[in-house]
């Protein structure tokens, strides 16, 4: 008769099983098993462990990939080309060091720090998590026609695929009389004359003749959905399980750009006239700086290159494990995105150059899917050159996508903690939402949509979330007891030199920068198509939704805690963790001491 005896040792680290069968004929066989426990990790507190990078590597790219995108590598060679060459670094290079640096160190060291997204690290302060919300919106906004871009570059991508560009001729069903293999629009009498690269991207991609303005879209077209979907597929996938997965594609799409610039400069310094396209980039015209125009294109370019105050920095910094080293993340992931923008230069004007190609009046999307398609098909091999430098585009735009949505999706769950247990859900959740939005700036007119989008969604409103962002992080929260944590987590605090800018400088130059933005505002237009009056209305509703995201929170706060006003006022402006010194009446932003400490 066999017997079967089953002993189960359960430890707390280590599960021991250890199984005898006796058989009937004596013959004793043993079995024992180490099971390893399914333990959540937790910390003091009881609270479950925050996910971390899989390797610090995976953060730093991460965080390159965001900030280095198509305006990078497009708009700041524009800048420079047009405000005076290798004068316009010194604008750009200030701003940087008193502006673009000290808030990049600011927005890891308090995702760091805090560990949260970009709402939950306003348990410093919480009368300001509203700011968390805008950004959080602008991010979520910005979604909504920055996947467009990538479907555009795919779409150019699978086109490539030919003997022949079809963007080199005006032999094409889609071209108007008005096209012409030879324009120049900057000459007078060509000024209605439109180049084959011109008419494919308007009229073959966005088939924009069909349509009389934004009041009249259509429908989506099937071949740029198509894209679409695929764009967001890839991001899903990349995102679902959180920077584990994200970490390990941004080594592709981070690394694959600058592979790419390295191989378009090597054939583009062979081409003819690629050294007169370079010193046209590089020619120094001081006097520009006498410019106003110039200082302020300088600074808008830093605040929107870097990528702060998308809520992006936080929730990447907010994966890092405590005692990591952010001031020098701070530093080399700043200024490698910095040196891409002037690398990429070279590459661009030296393609440009081999023609003696005078740059257009054109910026964005012209820039990216007309000028430069423009003069690679006119190389050896053009279908090759155009796939390399699409694919240069694709990897570009899905890392930069990929913050933006890891933005939203960190900042929401880590807000309602209950989205925690269904990541995977609530992020098919927001990529459906955005690609159905997005569906509107794929139809005939919607490269309108895209327009209004462009113009009003992160403009003003990201300027000024950064500016409150900065305002509650020095002065409620202040820049001592910033320091302080900033000490503790890299054993050193920061120098005079970051307080004094993150106190007094920084939030001076976001100032300045609302009030411009506000005071040199100009209606959004598409060529000459000027839009209507209800469409600039819905656009600064889209603006203002975010920014009044701030005042709303600050009120629902005040009128939620309890107490006198002062009692309340003194617990939305004193961290939770100090709460309980508000009821001694120990609250430092009360004191003197505190508003002048630096």
């Amino acid at each position: 008769m066999s017997v079967l005896y089953l002993i189960v040792i359960n430890f707390i680290t280590v599960k021991v099983e250890l199984i005898l069968v006796k058989e009937q004929n004596g013959v004793q066989f043993t079995s024992t098993t180490l099971v390893a426990p399914t333990l959540t990790q937790t910390n003091p507190s009881g609270e479950e462990e925050r996910e971390t990078w899989g390797k610090k590597i995976d953060f730093l790219l991460s965080v390159i990939g965001f900030a280095v995108d198509l305006a990078n590598v497009w708009r700041f060679p524009y800048l420079c080309y047009k405000n005076g060459g290798g004068a316009f670094l010194v604008p750009y290079l200030f701003f940087m060091v008193i502006a673009g640096m000290p808030l990049f160190y600011m927005e890891l060291a308090v995702g760091q720090y805090n560990r949260e997204g970009a709402a939950g690290v306003w348990k410093i302060c919480p009368i300001f998590k509203g700011v968390g919300f805008t950004v959080i919106l602008i991010s979520l906004y910005v979604g909504f026609y920055y996947n467009v871009i990538i479907s555009w570059a795919l779409f150019y991508l699978f086109s490539s695929f030919t003997g022949e560009l079809p963007w080199v001729h005006c032999n094409n069903t889609w071209n108007s009389p008005n096209c012409s293999d030879w324009a120049d629009n900057n000459s007078v009498s060509d000024i209605y004359k439109a180049t084959p690269a011109q008419e494919y991207f308007e009229r073959a991609v966005l088939h924009i003749q069909d349509s009389n303005g934004i009041d009249d879209l259509g429908r989506p077209r099937w071949q740029l959905t198509s894209c679409l979907a695929v764009v967001i597929v890839l991001l899903y996938f990349s995102l679902w399980k959180g920077v584990k997965t994200s970490g390990k594609v941004v080594w592709i799409t981070a690394t694959m750009p600058y592979v790419v610039l390295t191989v378009l400069l090597l054939r583009g310094v062979t081409l003819p006239g690629a050294i007169d396209g370079i010193k046209a980039y590089l020619s120094v015209d001081f006097l520009r700086l006498c410019d106003a125009k110039v200082w302020i294109e300088a600074a808008t370019q830093i605040c929107f290159s870097l990528g702060v105050g998308f809520g992006v920095l936080i929730a990447f910094s907010s994966y890092n494990k405590f005692s990591n080293n952010c001031y020098r993340d701070a530093i080399i992931t700043s200024s490698i995105n910095s040196l891409t923008s002037f690398f990429s230069g070279f590459v661009v004007f030296s393609f440009l150059g081999m023609q003696g190609y005078k740059l257009k009046e054109l910026n964005g999307a012209g820039l990216v899917f007309v000028i430069y398609p423009e003069a690679i098909a006119t190389l050896p091999g053009s279908s090759v050159w155009a796939v390399i430098f699409f694919i240069m585009l694709l990897t570009l735009g899905i890392d930069s996508a990929m913050g933006g949505m890891e933005s939203v999706i960190t900042g929401l769950i880590d807000e309602f903690k209950f989205l925690h247990r269904h990541r995977e859900l609530f992020t098919l959740f927001i990529v459906v939402a955005t690609f159905l939005i997005s569906l509107f700036c794929v139809t005939n007119g919607g490269m309108y949509v895209f327009t209004l989008l462009d113009h009003f969604a992160a403009g003003t409103s990201i300027l000024f979330g950064v500016l409150i962002e900065a305002i509650g992080i020095a002065w409620f929260y202040g820049v001592d007891r910033f320091s302080d944590d900033i000490e503790e987590m890299i054993g050193h605090r920061p120098g005079k030199y970051w307080r004094l800018c993150w106190k007094f400088v920084s939030p001076c130059f976001l100032l300045f920068m609302v009030v411009v933005s506000f005071a040199t505002f100009n209606p959004p237009n598409y060529g000459s198509y000027m839009f209507p009056p209800w469409a600039n209305m819905v656009g600064w509703c889209l603006a203002m939704s975010s920014m009044t995201m701030v005042p709303l929170y600050a009120i629902y706060k005040l009128c939620t805690l309890p107490g006198k006003f002062c009692d309340r006022l003194a617990y939305a402006i004193t961290p939770e963790t100090e709460h309980h010194l508000v009821d001694t009446g120990e609250v430092r932003q009360f004191t003197l001491h505190h508003w002048l400490v630096v």
